[in-house]
């Protein structure tokens, strides 16, 4: 897949001015709202996202595209940067005691982040042949050993260790296009 603003992050890296000023007007208002929602007051938000930029411009080059996409990234940054600050503040005592209970759902965003990740990891193991796929799977999600795989699907124990280790590249390369 195309990361038009992992490609921004790179030529930031490389400090093109341009190319920040472009990664600001295409992601500012993604990452506002993700301040916004942690921090609930606005003033503070716009203090934030000027900070988030600031690190970004000087972490640019810290960019790893092979991690994950680069609006990935900048959210984690601008969550972090929430998280310090929130921590930062001092604390509001209450007799209830519930203001010390953190919601441990995730967010709506967080969901969405994670729910294309998880289509596009299915999307990926559909380009597997059906018992490589089932192997993979028992190996890396169902913990069975490479001997408990290999008498599963009837193969001698080294043609298990290649499918496995011809599976996860497919998997790399399908996730990293």
């Amino acid at each position: 897949m195309d990361d038009p603003v992992a490609r921004l992050i790179a030529q930031c890296a490389a400090a093109d001015r341009a190319a920040f000023r472009t990664l600001y007007r295409d992601t500012s208002a993604k990452l506002m709202g993700v301040l916004l929602r942690m921090l609930k007051e606005r003033a503070e938000a716009e203090d934030a996202l000027q900070e988030v930029y600031t690190r970004v411009w000087l972490r640019a080059g810290r960019y790893d595209p092979a991690k994950g996409r680069g609006m990935t990234w900048l959210i984690a940054i601008a969550r972090n940067l929430a998280i310090d600050r929130l921590r930062a503040r001092p604390e509001a005592t209450s007799d209830d005691g519930l203001d010390t209970v953190q919601d441990a759902t995730p967010g709506a965003e967080t969901r969405l982040v994670a729910q294309g990740e998880a289509r596009r990891m299915a999307d990926c193991f559909d380009t597997l042949d059906p018992d490589k796929a089932d192997a993979v799977r028992g190996a890396y999600l169902n913990g069975l050993s490479y001997l408990d795989l290999a008498a599963r699907h009837g193969v001698p124990l080294n043609t298990m260790r290649t499918w496995l280790r011809r599976s996860l590249l497919k998997l790399k390369e399908c996730l990293d296009t």
